[in-house]
């Protein structure tokens, strides 16, 4: 649609609510397209016979509901949906190191478990909440959280932080995450209006001086990992945590969300970044690196008027989390067997990072952060998209580092590299192979 595509679509009113009204019934029925632009201020005023101010109170309730977008000298234009990232597999012919799967073969069998559920069916009205995986739950966390929770259950950890900011936020809040950050949480910002101010990942996790600018700035709510930071693979240290929790001590009011994807598997201990303090806040614990990916469950400690909020959106007999399903991960959480392949794939894990970043380190490529989990980031001042590129052309598939920057990240760039079913020898070769990369794309620099 041209500029006078507006003219076509005639919008009236005479109110600010009016103009509105007629504008989302135009984009409604399709007169009005994601991108198309909407009259100049003074130009829609004087064909209306309104003051100016009448339509930019009317263009700024738009912008608020999501349905347009300033673009400054560009004028407001109908917004787009957002395009969100997701993990997809490699192409076919390809070593798979972008997809970001654990390893099949550090899963536990769920085969095994399920004759010893004695699972009968849960009917309209059962509680949203099985009652052993919230005992579990409490019995595991109550030593590593310092007030009163409840517990509730979340259709994976996505699920749970998405819930969580639209229970307490609305649209145009201000959220500090981390920088780069995991791609599902700026998506899930974009998606429902709020905006993002990056926090920059060192060695030790988020940067507490900038989180404070952060807060201080007027945002609303903090989402951070204390383990395995995707895409870097840095957890909190001690320290780090404890800074940060002095940060947000001065700032109650504001939502606190730590994504502790990693739990049970990962090498380094979990320290709380979250002081006493803070009113609003949750613990997401999901089980899908380590219980597989198609098990869509994730536990949330939070405090009270939080778990309220979530029970309201996750109503038994309505929108609860399958009763099998929980019933199948506490039966796993609680089995020998599965603790002892936790074990495994904790050790397992740690080998196969360890290993790729001496490899790389031997063939002169720097991956600045200590990690755990199983991906490695790697720094691309050379750029993203011709790394990935060069490594397609030599069989490699790696994942674009561009996805885990918001659109105000200083955070250089960099590719994450999945190490979850790496081999020693492909370790070695894939190392190789990009520092081949990294030194012709220097000499060709020079």
């Amino acid at each position: 649609m041209t500029d006078r595509a507006a003219e076509r679509a005639p919008i009236s009113g005479t109110t600010a609510g009016e103009i509105c009204r007629s504008v989302r019934d135009l984009v409604g029925t399709g007169r009005l397209r994601a991108g198309d632009p909407v009259p100049p201020i003074r130009e829609l005023a004087a064909g209306l016979g309104v003051h100016r101010n009448t339509v930019a109170a009317a263009y700024r309730m738009l912008v608020a509901a999501g349905v347009a977008e300033t673009r400054g000298r560009h004028g407001t234009v109908i917004s787009a949906l957002p395009r969100l990232e997701g993990e997809t597999s490699a192409t076919t012919g390809l070593v798979d190191l972008s997809s970001g799967n654990p390893d099949p073969a550090l899963l536990p069998d769920v085969t095994t478990v399920l004759p010893r559920l004695g699972y009968r069916m849960q009917m309209y009205g059962s509680q949203a909440v099985e009652p052993r995986l919230a005992q579990w739950a409490r019995t595991a966390w109550t030593p590593q959280i310092e007030v009163p929770f409840e517990v509730s259950v979340t259709h994976g950890a996505v699920d749970a932080v998405e819930r969580l900011l639209v229970a307490h936020l609305t649209r145009g809040d201000l959220v500090a995450m981390e920088d780069p950050c995991f791609y599902a949480s700026e998506g899930t910002l974009r998606l429902n209006g709020f905006r993002a101010a990056p926090v920059p990942v060192d060695a030790e996790g988020m940067a507490p001086g900038v989180l404070r600018a952060a807060v201080s700035a007027g945002a609303r709510a903090v989402l951070l990992t204390p383990r395995v930071h995707n895409p870097t693979g840095v957890s909190l240290s001690a320290e780090r945590a404890r800074e940060i929790r002095s940060v947000l001590a001065d700032h109650p009011h504001v939502l606190v969300i730590e994504d502790d994807h990693f739990s049970a598997i990962s090498r380094n201990p979990y320290h709380r970044a979250t002081p006493p303090q803070t009113q609003r806040w949750a613990l997401v614990r999901s089980v899908a690196k380590f219980l597989g990916p198609d098990l869509r469950v994730a536990a949330v400690a939070s405090d009270v008027d939080t778990a309220e909020r979530l029970g309201t959106r996750l109503r038994p007999g309505a929108t609860w989390v399958s009763r099998l399903l929980q019933q199948l991960v506490v039966e796993l959480l609680e089995s020998d067997e599965t603790a002892a392949t936790f074990d495994h794939a904790r050790r397992s894990y740690a080998e196969r990072v360890d290993l790729l970043r001496r490899e790389l380190a031997d063939a002169g490529v720097d991956t600045p952060f200590p990690t755990d989990g199983f991906n490695v980031w790697v720094p691309t001042p050379e750029g993203p998209a011709g790394t990935v590129a060069a490594l397609r052309d030599a069989g490699w598939s790696v994942r674009d580092g561009s996805a885990f920057r918001t659109a105000a990240s200083t955070a250089p760039p960099g590719i994450r590299v999945t190490a979850a079913r790496l081999t020693p020898a492909r370790a070695g070769e894939f190392a190789r192979h990009l520092g081949e990369i990294r030194e012709s794309a220097a000499t060709t620099k020079s």
